[in-house]
């Protein structure tokens, strides 16, 4: 254990954090950058007295759980959580949930495909980003709540406009059975993290469908080349599906594109146009 790196790394985190990232006030006098060390503390679980001592570079050896606290506290990327249990001379493990994180150069990517609906998914299945063209196909994902921007959930609980499943997608019931094997590979992987958990089991008693294909044990892909969104501004819209994993944080950046000269890519690029008019005005 380098308790003097862990004690730099620990305050140089905690000065990055603003309260309101955290979702506490600030106060009149606060003179501290970054949260105090009290805070830091409440969040992580531990006392104020030891985590001073780890901050000071005279605290004993972290536990496993007192390091999941910490990285979920100061909300460490996946390398930053596993430089600390390097610090603390602890093996990192499995990580808790799948990384909700996005690299900037796969935002830059995302964003550099106008013609193209291009988006990133968590292990999950949760939109974690997307280009404005993803957004007018399928839905304005700014406009929902971390929680209805997952995949999974819109397709086996809903809702369902104009009696439409996923968008209209012609592969809707594909797209099920890839959903539900995706979780499974995730619930394996994460087992403790009660996200997964609670999405499976709030699946599986809100959808027949679901509990069925759950309980099918059902893990290979099922990789999807084409398919056709049933859209209400410009109708049907097919288009060819490429999905590149990003291993190193279990998500994939998905990848819609229309043939050449079709009538599919005249409506991407109106719907383009529309959706850059939007963001202009």
């Amino acid at each position: 254990m380098d308790r003097a790196e862990l004690a730099g790394f620990l305050r140089s985190r905690r000065e990055r954090i603003s309260p309101a990232d955290v979702g506490m006030s600030a106060g009149p006098r606060r003179r501290t950058p970054g949260l105090r060390r009290e805070e830091v503390a409440l969040l992580a679980f531990i006392s104020t007295e030891y985590y001073t001592r780890l901050e000071q570079a005279r605290g004993p050896r972290p536990s496993r759980e007192v390091l999941a606290g910490l990285a979920r506290a100061l909300r460490l990327s996946d390398a930053e959580r596993e430089h600390l249990h390097l610090l603390a001379g602890a093996s990192p493990g499995p990580a808790p949930g799948p990384s909700r994180e996005v690299r900037q150069g796969i935002l830059d990517l995302v964003h550099r495909l106008p013609r193209s609906a291009a988006f990133v998914t968590s292990a999950t299945l949760e939109v974690l980003a997307w280009n404005e063209l993803a957004a007018a196909l399928m839905e304005d994902f700014s406009a929902l709540s971390r929680r209805d921007r997952n995949l999974a959930r819109r397709a086996f609980l809903g809702p369902r406009a104009e009696g439409r499943r996923l968008y209209g997608v012609s592969d809707a019931d594909v797209f099920a059975r890839h959903a539900a094997r995706r979780l499974r590979t995730a619930a394996a992987r994460y087992p403790e993290d009660p996200e997964v958990t609670g999405l499976v089991r709030e699946l599986r008693s809100g959808s027949e469908e679901f509990a069925r294909l759950w309980d099918s044990h059902d893990v290979a892909a099922e990789p999807t080349l084409r398919k056709t969104f049933q859209h209400p501004l410009v109708g049907p819209v097919t288009v060819n599906c490429d999905a590149l994993a990003l291993a190193d944080r279990d998500q994939q950046v998905v990848i819609y594109t229309a043939v050449p000269g079709t009538p599919s890519e005249q409506a991407l690029r109106l719907l383009s146009e529309r959706a850059s008019d939007a963001v202009r005005s």
